[in-house]
């Protein structure tokens, strides 16, 4: 009786390792990667929703340079923007990659101000002709709650190192020494932008101001006032990344960043564990390359 109880257990063993390995494999189908092509490939970065970290980019944009048979990449970008850093960290290595093969972007929906800016870091752009881009600006929103407290009876006391440490806060209302410290830093920010997208698109600093007011454009649009290459689909970028590489033949496409299976995910559930990890962060004060549209 134990004998067949152990043959049992073995089996029951063996059956979830396989069910475990075929799970692996239907993810790696089921993730859109051409995962057993031999030849040259090109890679998708697909940057996505508003963008609050860089960590999962920046690691993506080095599995990218580790893989030797990736000759080209195209930067697919459905954002609105996000926190700055974050936006300025994915262009600079974006703009470092170039030295090692083309890159390409393909705006989808939208990708409009921290959107915009990674698209800036590639050689060639290109949208949709309804596409929703530009909004070449910098926002930061602050919150004040003084006059609800007030009204609540509620004091805060607030103990500080210097006049402006506490700038932003929400139980005081700014001064005009605040606004105008806030909007330098924001000037400095603006400024930044405004230069990427000269040095990228090749326009002059008077050229810039005229559309980097805030101003969302149509990729229609955005072609007029050179802010993109090309208006086409995700199909003409790999087909222009491919040629700039030399690829013979139709590439293999490998994504990135790599998500999970919903194999992994079920398993993840069931058993309460991670199996694969790298959620963004979230931040709570900052400046914003961002648009305020319904994405």
């Amino acid at each position: 009786m134990r004998v067949r109880n152990v043959f049992i257990v073995i089996a029951v063993v063996v059956l979830l390792f396989f069910t475990f390995i075929a799970g692996i494999g239907c993810g790696f189908l089921m993730s859109g990667d051409d995962a057993f092509s031999t030849g040259d490939k090109v890679a998708v970065l697909k940057v996505e929703d508003i963008i609050l970290d860089d960590q999962l980019y920046i690691d993506s944009i080095s599995k990218i340079k580790e893989d030797k048979k990736v000759k080209a990449v195209v930067i697919r970008i459905d954002s609105p923007g996000g926190a700055v850093g974050p936006s300025q960290e994915i262009y600079s290595e974006l703009k470092k990659l170039r030295k090692d093969m083309p890159v390409i972007a393909s705006i989808g929906n939208v990708g409009a101000s921290g959107g915009y800016y990674i698209a800036c870091a590639a050689e060639k752009i290109f949208a949709n002709p309804g596409t929703i881009t530009g909004s070449i600006g910098v926002v930061a929103e602050f919150t004040s709650y003084e006059k609800l407290l007030e009204w609540a009876k509620v004091d805060v006391e607030v103990l500080k190192s210097g006049r402006y440490k506490d700038v932003g806060s929400p139980f005081r209302e700014m001064t005009p020494e605040d606004r105008e410290y806030m909007q330098g830093l924001i000037d400095n920010v603006y400024s930044q932008f405004k230069s990427a997208v000269a040095e990228s698109r090749g326009l002059g600093a008077a050229e810039v101001d005229k559309v980097a007011d805030g101003k969302i454009f149509t990729g229609e649009q955005a072609k007029e006032l050179k802010l993109i290459d090309e208006t086409g689909t995700i199909n003409d970028a790999i087909d222009l990344a491919s040629k700039m590489a030399g690829i013979k033949g139709k590439p293999g496409l490998v994504y990135y960043p790599k998500k999970k299976s919903q194999f992994l995910e079920l398993l993840e559930s069931k058993l309460d564990i991670p199996v694969l990890t790298g959620m963004p962060s979230k931040y709570s004060f900052g400046l914003f390359y961002l648009v305020d549209i319904i994405n």
